[in-house]
């Protein structure tokens, strides 16, 4: 579409009924600001620049609001006179004459481009405002939208409607789009008469009808106009963006053995033909590759799984673990800026920090990289083919040459050549006969201690 666009953000909620002290639209959807969600919508559907009418935190905001290729700049709204002065707020923005207006809230994170981009269809082919709407089972509490020749003429309130009103089912969402070329002209005669002296922008649909221009509505799922208000309604609003995104993975091709229990993050990518196992949560930046298995009870952030590579049961994740093709980080282990090479084995209970693992290494139950030395991190790197025995300890920074062995048991503190054998541990000594001994002195011990609690005892 051939079109300059400027979407208006009505994001200056005081965060009230969240019991917040926080912003409203900064509270997460699937990992990121609600914002951020609707931002990316109005992004796809052709916006070229986005005013944001903020209150509270309202650098954070604009932050959390911005888009890459988007000019974003911020309006404060000092007062809350009604939506028609939040609108107004962005004026500065608005008279730069953009073709098409588009009005959208900050807290109805599930909204998709479609509405948005069915909207300026209707202004390019000389509507002067359009109206998103919905259509729901429980009007009750809406505006309705009253539409004559297939032309809206009205946003009648609950209040204000007749009982033959009330019966309609298509209500108003609060968004629309505005003729840019008229917009400044239209939003300056909303008045404030009415009960609350606020300046509704609902009022447009009959101003420019007045006017001689041409008002229409366009519908949208009611899923995906839900506002937010409540912690109660976060919560909903998460399961309903976990459930599209969900179905949206699985229609793709990826397996998903319990869907309900999978917890995605806004950019999680799953390539097909992987499998996710029951109870596996994703945080932001992971790619999980073609043919992939995730076992249940895993936690992922920040990471890449190639494609035949196996996670779990019960492993994690963090940020900048890269696990190459045909590898496995086994159950109870965990990978943290650690890459593992082309079918290499982190077994169980295992540990891997600020490290590489070279292809077809093998690291046994029990191994750590010792990466930390209370101020520093520090590198181990383990080349290819590598045996690294049970309850290893690796303190970096070292290194593991290509094909060596570290027996079980050992802790390493100086670089291992490649083909070596590496022993780290005390030499085993016999005692004989000193069995029972140990066991009478521990004996008599325990008995020791009873007898003093049973003295204590009233």
């Amino acid at each position: 579409m051939n079109r300059s666009c400027l979407a208006v953000i009505l994001a200056a909620g005081d965060s009230t009924r969240m019991k917040s002290s926080m912003s409203k639209v900064l509270h997460p959807i699937a990992g990121q600001p609600m914002i951020a969600h609707v931002m990316a919508a109005v992004a796809e559907a052709g916006m070229t620049d986005a005013a944001l009418v903020v209150g509270r935190d309202a650098e954070k905001v604009a932050k959390a609001g911005s888009v890459e290729g988007v000019a974003v700049s911020a309006y404060l709204q000092t007062e809350r006179l009604g939506t028609g002065h939040a609108v107004l707020a962005a004026r500065e923005a608005i008279a730069k004459g953009f073709d098409d207006i588009l009005v959208a809230y900050g807290d109805v994170p599930l909204i998709t481009p479609q509405p948005f981009t069915e909207a300026r269809e209707k202004l390019a082919e000389g509507a002067d405002v359009v109206v998103i709407g919905f259509n729901t089972d429980k009007p009750t509490g809406y505006g309705r939208l009253i539409v004559e020749n297939g032309e809206l003429v009205a946003i009648r309130e609950e209040k204000d409607a007749t009982d033959e009103e009330r019966k309609i089912t298509w209500c108003n969402s609060g968004l629309m789009a505005i003729n840019g070329a008229k917009a400044l002209d239209l939003l300056g005669k909303i008045g404030n008469k009415n009960a609350k002296g606020e300046y509704y922008l609902t009022d447009l649909v009959e101003i420019a009808r007045a006017a001689g221009g041409k008002v229409v509505a366009v519908n949208a799922p009611e899923e995906e106009l839900a506002g937010c208000n409540t912690r109660a309604e976060l919560a909903v609003l998460e399961r309903f963006w976990q459930e599209r995104r969900r179905h949206e993975l699985m229609l793709s091709g990826v397996t998903m053995i319990a869907p309900e229990t999978v917890f995605l993050a806004f950019d999680t990518q799953i390539g097909q033909d992987a499998v996710i196992e029951p109870n596996v949560v994703f945080g932001p930046g992971v790619s999980i590759e073609a043919g992939a298995v995730i076992h249940a009870f895993s936690h992922i952030e920040g990471a890449r799984v190639s494609g035949g590579a196996t996670v779990g049961p019960f492993a994690r994740l963090r940020p900048g673990a890269d696990l190459a093709t045909g590898s496995k980080v086994g159950n109870f282990c965990e990978v943290k800026n650690g890459r593992i090479g082309e079918g290499a084995k982190v077994n169980h209970l295992t540990y891997v920090g600020d490290a590489t693992v070279g292809a077809n290494a093998n690291l046994g139950a029990g191994t750590i990289t010792c990466n930390y030395d209370g101020v520093n991190k520090h590198l181990t790197e383990i080349g290819a083919n590598t045996f690294i025995g049970s309850n290893s300890s690796l303190v970096a920074p070292v290194s593991i040459g290509d094909g060596a062995y570290v027996a079980s048991g050992s802790v390493i503190t100086e670089n291992v050549p490649a083909d070596a054998l590496a022993f780290g541990r005390a030499r085993q000594e016999m005692k004989p006969g000193r069995a029972p001994a140990l066991r009478e002195r521990a004996l008599a011990f325990k008995a020791a201690k009873k007898a003093a609690q049973d003295a204590e005892k009233p």
